[in-house]
C-alpha cells in the first residue's frame, strides 16, 4: 500500500479514537441554562440529555402558568444552545475545524 495511504489511514484511526473520547466526555459534561434571573435553571449533558430542572417557588403562580412555561422553555433553549456550543467546540478541536457531515 502507498505510504501516503497508510499515513492517511493511521490519521483517520487516530481521529476516530479521539472523536470517541470527546463524545464520551460530552456525555459526562454538564451545561446549564437559565431564565428569569435564575428563577428556572435547567441542567443537561452536552449531548442534550436533560439532567435536572429547578424552579423557584416565587415564579409558581397558578394564575399565570404561561409565564412559568415560557421560563422553562427559555431556560431549556439556553441550556441546549450552551450544549451545542460546547459540542461544536470540542469536535472542532479534534477535526481541526473541518466540517464532517453527520458528526455533530
Amino acid at each position: 500500500m502507498n505510504p501516503n495511504m497508510n499515513n492517511l489511514l493511521s490519521q483517520a484511526k487516530k481521529m476516530q479514537a479521539e472523536l470517541g473520547r470527546v463524545q464520551e466526555n460530552l456525555k459526562n459534561a454538564e451545561v446549564v441554562g437559565s431564565a428569569g434571573n435564575d428563577a428556572v435553571i435547567i441542567k443537561m449533558s452536552a449531548t442534550g440529555i436533560l439532567k435536572s430542572v429547578s424552579i423557584s417557588p416565587a415564579v409558581i403562580d397558578p394564575n399565570d402558568k404561561e409565564m412559568l412555561e415560557d421560563l422553562i422553555l427559555t431556560a431549556f433553549n439556553d441550556a441546549k444552545a450552551n450544549a451545542d456550543k460546547m459540542s461544536e467546540h470540542a469536535m472542532s478541536a479534534v477535526t481541526g475545524g473541518m466540517s464532517i457531515p453527520g458528526l455533530f
